[in-house]
Order: structure tokens, then sequence, then C-alpha cells
């Protein structure tokens, strides 16, 4: 099956099509909070008449279908990945389980949430057969309710740099922070997910969160300071 995906005509950043929104349910040490924009410019109308071709294995569905959503998905990828050759393979892999499964749609809900879980499972798949250390622990061992740190910290930083905080994370804590915080997995889902127990999935996220933060303000104060010996 030909899934219109060119590995060499990828070169983006896992950034493309994020912003910043108010998010305190997903995680509350801030404020902002990074989510993917859900608009990829395509109007219902449209997007219904592109999903009826792909279920009909018509080629210009297709075609319109990934130069829509490849950006987005190729952002997910990269999250997971941390590697853009690896995320290349995920996304092609995940558009030809898109285009396989695209019948099971029952076109309720969003498409793009669809197609998301298609590819998050996708890259989870990839780690496991890769043999990707995914370890995580049960342990709870510092304190967690530490004061948040003003939003006007994180205002200052760039997705980019915070996406970079985020792939530094160890790779358990980058998971389920991916899952839980970006992805909006519950706890009990994530546990699912990972074959760990819940008590686990929310040690590895408390963990997650306060090793982001430590390194968000590091990052503010080494910038601070590389401002006022210019």
């Amino acid at each position: 099956m030909k899934a219109y995906i060119n590995r060499t005509d990828f070169e983006l950043n896992p950034c493309d099509s994020v912003k910043f929104k108010k998010n305190q349910n997903r995680c509350n040490v801030f404020d902002f909070f990074l989510i993917y924009d859900m608009n990829m410019g395509i109007q219902t109308s449209e997007e219904q008449l592109i999903i009826a071709g792909c279920k009909k294995n018509e080629s210009w569905a297709r075609r319109k279908l990934y130069e829509h959503y490849a950006p987005t998905m190729m952002g997910v990828c990269v999250r997971y990945t941390n590697d853009k050759e690896n995320a290349k393979d995920v996304l092609q892999e995940g558009f030809i389980k898109v285009f396989t499964k695209i019948n099971t749609f029952s076109e309720k809900g969003s498409f793009e949430g669809w197609m998301r879980r298609v590819f998050v499972t996708t890259a989870l798949e990839f780690l496991r057969k890769n043999c990707f250390n995914i370890y995580v622990t049960d342990s709870l061992d510092y304190e967690t309710n530490r004061e948040s740190p003003d939003v006007s910290v994180i205002e200052k930083l760039s997705a980019e740099e915070i996406l970079k905080c985020i792939s530094e994370l160890p790779p358990g804590y980058q998971l389920v922070f991916n899952l839980f915080a970006i992805e909006g997995y519950s706890h009990a889902e994530i546990a699912e997910m990972l074959n760990i127990k819940e008590a686990s999935s929310r040690s590895q996220f408390l963990h997650a969160r306060k090793l982001l933060q430590t390194k968000i303000e590091k990052l503010e104060i080494f910038r601070d300071a590389k401002a006022r010996f210019k």
C-alpha cells in the first residue's frame, strides 16, 4: 500500500503546530502548558470528503490527508522517539495503519484525536520492538507540593525550549509525562497501556514534573545571566 510518504522530505521541527494554552487540569505545576493545535485548516465538510475518499482507497484523498496531518503527527512521533530518523519510521508506519484502519473510524468525535491515538500506539510499539527503556518505578521520595514557579518564567520560553527540556527527561519520566500531560490519558489508561501499576504512572509523572520544573528554572536563570553580560 502506497502511503505517499517520502522520508527524505521531512526535516520538521517537533514544535510544528504547537501552541500554549491554560491547562491546569493536566499539569498544575505550570499555569501554561503545551498542547498541539487541533486546527489544521481543514473544514468539517472537506474533512468528511477526505475521510470518505480514504475509505474508498482513493489516492487523492490519502495524499490530501497526509499533507494536512503529517506535520502534527511528525511532532507526536519525535516526542516519543527523540530522533528524527526513528520518528520518520514511526510516521510512515502510523499512516499505513491510518489508511488500513480508517474504516473503523465511526465519524463520531474528533478525527484528529483518533489519528493521534493511532500514532501514539504506533510509537509505543516501536519503543517496545526496539527495546527502548521505558521502565518505571513506584517510589515517591520527594516533596510533591512544591510551589509553582511564576507564570512569566514559562511565558519567556519558546515551545522549542520547553520541548527540549521534556526530551531530556529520563525515558520513563518522559513517556508518562507525554501521555498524561500532553496527550491527556488518565493514569489508569497509561497503566494499562504500559502494563504497570496506576501508582507507578502517578509516581513517574510527579518525578517528571519536578525535574522538568527544575530544568526550566535553570534555563531561565542561564538566559538572564547571559543577557546581563551582553
